[in-house]
């Protein structure tokens, strides 16, 4: 099953409120990945504090554990047992399986080597680095390239695609050029008025 249809099964589960431990369930062993595509889509867009630092900051619980080798998310029964709404599900899968749809036609499995031990620990460092990247990011619209790439990501590690980490890689530098062009910019207006 695609990850679209994965969604789309999701979005028709007949419960009123779905917990987080459901949802992981159903994802699988693509939660990892889902997740990380989950918590980039928030910040592909303008969003205001304190949105993407949460995000942030949860992405590096999830870089971690991809790091460490886990083969599926660890969370505390607590936020296991925390639910959303059902048409909330629905409202976000109808925006994202459109765009899931598309990149699946495109991704297909390349690098196998995606699997490695030594991958693994490269991947949670790359996920590592965009979460710092959207944590540290220029207020409202710098987050913008580090959650595309971290979005990319996702989608790579569920695709087993390594072309697309490539786009991840390459969405990751704009944002680090964008971001540092922009604190230059200000040292300089700084240094200038005094």
């Amino acid at each position: 099953m695609r990850t679209s249809e994965l969604l789309a099964k999701l979005a028709g589960e007949p419960n009123e409120r779905l917990t987080i431990g459901e949802v992981l369930a159903t994802l699988g062993d693509r939660s990892f990945s889902l997740l990380v595509v989950i918590l980039g889509l928030p910040n592909c867009i303008p969003m205001p504090p304190p949105i993407p630092i949460v995000c942030a900051l949860f992405l590096i619980g999830v870089a971690i554990q991809i790091g460490s080798g886990r083969h599926a998310p660890w969370a505390p029964a607590f936020v296991l047992n925390r639910s959303v709404s059902r048409k909330d599900v629905a409202r976000a899968a109808a925006k994202a399986v459109p765009l899931l749809e598309k990149l699946e036609r495109f991704s297909q499995p390349r690098f196998n080597w995606l699997g490695h031990r030594r991958a693994t620990l490269a991947l949670g460092a790359l996920l590592m680095a965009l979460a710092l990247g959207v944590l540290f990011a220029v207020p409202v619209i710098g987050q913008i390239p580090w959650g595309m790439a971290v979005c990319l990501l996702g989608l790579s590690l569920v695709e087993q695609d390594g072309v697309l980490i490539v786009g991840s890689l390459a969405l990751g530098g704009i944002g680090f050029a964008l971001n540092a062009s922009f604190v230059l910019g200000v040292l300089v207006a700084v240094k200038n008025l005094f």
